[in-house]
Parts: C-alpha cells; sequence; structure tokens
C-alpha cells in the first residue's frame, strides 16, 4: 500500500486574507467575509483526514492604526463560523517593520501554533498564497503549499516547492501517494500550468 504525505502530516496551518477568506484590505465588516473557492472544502478535508487546523494571519493593519484588534477578533469568529471552526489561530499584528520574531516570513506563528498543537513543525504543512506564507514553513522547518492568486508574483510561483489551484487542491496534494510527488508537485492553476 502507497504512503502518502498525511502519514507524515499532523497538522495544517492556513493563511487567512486571499488563501481562506477573500482579501478585503483593512476590512472589519464580518459580513463582507467570503470563502476563496475551494477553501471550505478543503478545511473539511483536512479535518475529515484527522488533521489538526489552524490559522497563521499577519495582521499589519492593527499596527498601522487601520484595524483594532477587536476587528480582527470579529472577523476571526467570522471565518470560524464559515469554515467549522479551527484548532489553533496565531495572529500577528505587528507592522512589517516592526522587526518581531512572529510576521510571516519569520517562523513564530508557526512555530507557535505546532506547539501548541503538541507537534513537531516537521509534521506541518503550511498554505498560503505568498512567498511570506511559504517562507514562515521553511523557517519553521515545515512544508509550505503555495496557492496562487492575483497577488501572487511569477518568481513566488517559480520558487515554490509545491503550488495547487485551489485550497482544495492543495490539501488533496498533501493527501496523495508518496510515489505521485514528481507528478503532483505542480498542479495547473486558472488553467495555466504554473
Amino acid at each position: 500500500m502507497a504512503s502518502s504525505r498525511l502519514a507524515d502530516i499532523a497538522a495544517v496551518l492556513f493563511d487567512r486574507d486571499g488563501t481562506l477568506i477573500l482579501d478585503v484590505p483593512g476590512n472589519a465588516d464580518p459580513d463582507r467575509v467570503r470563502p476563496m473557492p475551494g477553501a471550505v472544502e478543503g478545511v473539511a478535508l483536512a479535518r475529515e483526514r484527522g488533521l489538526a487546523v489552524g490559522v497563521v494571519s499577519n495582521q499589519a493593519a492593527v499596527g498601522d492604526g487601520i484595524l483594532a484588534a477587536a476587528d480582527v477578533d470579529r472577523i476571526n469568529a467570522r471565518v470560524d463560523a464559515l469554515f467549522g471552526g479551527f484548532d489553533v489561530w496565531e495572529v500577528c499584528p505587528h507592522r512589517a517593520d516592526d522587526g518581531c520574531a512572529c510576521r510571516k516570513p519569520r517562523p513564530g506563528m508557526v512555530l507557535s501554533a505546532a506547539r501548541r498543537l503538541g507537534v513537531d513543525p516537521a509534521r506541518v504543512a503550511v498554505i498560503g498564497d505568498v512567498g511570506s506564507d511559504l517562507g514562515a514553513a521553511a523557517a519553521a522547518g515545515a512544508l509550505g503549499v503555495l496557492v496562487p492568486n492575483s497577488r501572487t508574483r511569477r518568481e513566488e510561483v517559480r520558487d515554490a516547492p509545491m503550488v495547487a489551484a485551489t485550497l482544495a487542491d492543495a490539501v488533496t496534494l498533501l493527501l496523495a501517494p508518496a510515489e505521485d510527488d514528481a507528478a503532483a508537485e505542480r498542479v495547473t492553476a486558472g488553467g495555466e500550468s504554473w
């Protein structure tokens, strides 16, 4: 019987904006929260396969004074309601130039989430839409999967260890039999082969 990446992965951490939900900069209105295509199905699939699920999200709008922490909490509560709840949330409220250890691409949130879940970071996958998501995964010793969208840069796609068209495809890729690794590392996203 073929082994799969699932044999090695115990938890999946998702980026929030642009990965789980549509990215609406500065959004403080939970009614404007909409899931990305395939996101609800992907989280449900991970949960069905017994994986812990969590969120790691940069929220510099708090540090910039655009949003209050309570605004982010309301959006996160709406995300929890749409997706059936997450086992762990890690949010970095710092500005890009604050030099904190948690802001992606630094590993702080991934390491903290893994610790809180009781999982070795090497058994964690991080799914995100930009290079900083995958940078945080790599810095923590976790596996990164990129789900590109309109703000993903071409070089981020080129440099990603794994690329999937949707979040559901990314989770399916993680569950693929190990012998399918070479063929499965790149999938078609939006009709274009990345």
